[in-house]
């Protein structure tokens, strides 16, 4: 636990820790406490509380403490390019050991998923070092022999040049460090909290530099997490690379808080406003997608002055419960139990429901990582209140209101939100760009055409309308 609040750097809900550490068999709650208690001895001095706690969120006040990983991220972040050649030597060394080595098994799979992740985000580091080594001026012949030799072994795609011209004389593909370099790009989000009138506390997160660009909540996100997913990460990266990128997690999910008196259409619509009033934004474009691009209908049309464009995907103007038959109803009810039942455990048969009509064409492998998502960012309970709350959303009355410009993207054969749906919001919006994407993905993935065709679109969108 000591490790996961340092290497993150901010405050954790007790909730999260005591799911993620022990089981529910024990007393998660006292196991806590006693936890921090012996934290407490080791950690805080007369002079220096270090353990900060509260009734909600445990945290840790690393203010004058050397963190070596901390360390070596930062100065990797800050012009790289000019360290050292010893520097550089030291920096490799760090990295080439196992990150946080011994902790595997010492969390549950949300803790394991994390501890991937910062073990992947070093071997990312740690190439970039390699690169830099083997480009430097002054390292020897025999020195950049070994540097890529170790690069290699690295990453054995990676696009490596003749090793007989000088150092300094090769050229670094783009391409071949893209991932690791997309992943520290998403690593610089910036985490903030703010509260919707009835009290919620709504967590967001702001990625890049520029004019703002502001994504609406949609079901099934967490900011900590989903920057790192074949779902999402190219398309936040994608987007923050000459914008200021917001989004935010809805009541219910995510940071944002869970234990939640209302979850419903109208309550989305807050959270967004309050994310926006946080931040203090003017004027942006809105990002929609799925029960998203209605929260953005919503918004647009209670505030005009605020949005300069809609970007609506995989969108739906009325819930399934506005014009399910009996038989339809029957099903919702059944998929309903099962989540609530079936939602929380291990078995990821239950989730999977949603998986296959969220993503059919999706690669194995990326259906398995969204079976487990999916239980990192909600509740069982909370999973079956989003789908009634989604079976209630009606913006139709709304759409001919809308005046910001306005661009409607569709899969063709989306198995979750059907095509027509997103022909009736893009014929109803004076003006609106209507696209099919050729897909079955409710939601894109990064390697499918139509993911390079949708974003491909959004940025013509935005260059032709100036927003």
């Amino acid at each position: 636990m000591l490790a996961f609040l340092v290497t993150t750097g901010r405050p954790h809900r007790r909730d999260r820790l005591c799911e993620m550490f022990w089981d529910l068999p024990d007393d998660p709650k006292a196991a806590l406490r006693w936890a921090l208690t012996k934290l407490r001895k080791v950690l805080d001095t007369p002079d220096r509380v270090r353990i900060v706690a509260d009734r909600e969120r445990v945290g840790i006040d690393d203010t004058s403490v050397t963190i070596d990983l901390r360390d070596v991220r930062n100065r990797l972040r800050s012009l790289p390019e000019e360290l050292s050649l010893r520097e550089l030597e030291e920096t490799e060394s760090a990295l080439a050991a196992v990150v946080l080595d011994g902790l595997d098994g010492a969390g549950n799979d949300s803790f394991e998923l994390w501890l991937t992740a910062e073990r992947q985000d070093a071997v990312d580091d740690r190439i970039k070092v390699l690169r830099l080594l083997a480009d430097h001026p002054q390292a020897s012949r025999p020195s950049v022999e070994k540097w890529l030799r170790l690069l290699r072994e690295a990453d054995p795609f990676a696009e490596i040049d003749d090793p007989g011209q000088r150092p300094g004389e090769r050229q670094q593909p783009a391409a071949a460090l893209e991932p690791g370099t997309r992943r520290a790009f998403l690593r610089q989000q910036k985490i903030g909290f703010c509260k919707v009138r009835d009290r919620t506390k709504i967590a967001f997160a702001t990625l890049g530099s520029g004019p703002p660009l502001v994504k609406a909540a949609n079901w099934l996100t967490h900011i900590e997490h989903d920057w790192d997913t074949p779902i999402w990460g190219a398309c936040f990266a994608d987007i923050a690379s000459d914008r200021t990128f917001v989004r935010y997690d809805e009541r219910g999910c995510g940071l944002s808080d869970w234990d939640v008196h209302r979850l419903d259409f109208g309550s989305f619509v807050d959270d967004l406003e309050a994310v926006v009033d946080k931040l203090g934004l003017e004027r942006f474009p809105l990002l929609g997608i799925s029960q998203g691009a209605a929260v953005s209908i919503a918004y647009a049309v209670r505030h005009p002055e605020r949005v300069s464009g809609l970007i609506l995907i995989g969108g739906y103007a009325s819930g399934w419960r506005q014009h399910a038959d009996e038989e339809e109803v029957a099903r919702r009810n059944a998929v309903r139990q099962l989540t609530e039942v079936g939602w929380g455990t291990d078995n990821p048969a239950y989730r999977h429901i949603f998986s296959q009509t969220f993503m059919p064409d999706a690669a194995p492998g990326d259906l398995v990582w969204f079976d487990e998502f999916q239980r990192l960012t909600t509740s069982p309970a909370n999973a079956a209140r989003f789908q009634d709350a989604f079976g209630d959303i009606d913006v139709r009355d709304m759409l001919h209101k809308v005046r910001a410009p306005t661009l409607v993207l569709h899969a063709r054969d989306d198995q979750r939100i059907p095509v027509e749906q997103g022909r009736l919001i893009a014929s109803s919006i004076p003006g609106a760009r209507f696209v099919e994407l050729e897909s079955k993905n409710h939601v894109l993935v990064e390697y499918e055409p139509a993911w390079k065709a949708c974003m491909g679109h959004i940025r013509d969108f935005l260059h032709d309308t100036g927003i």
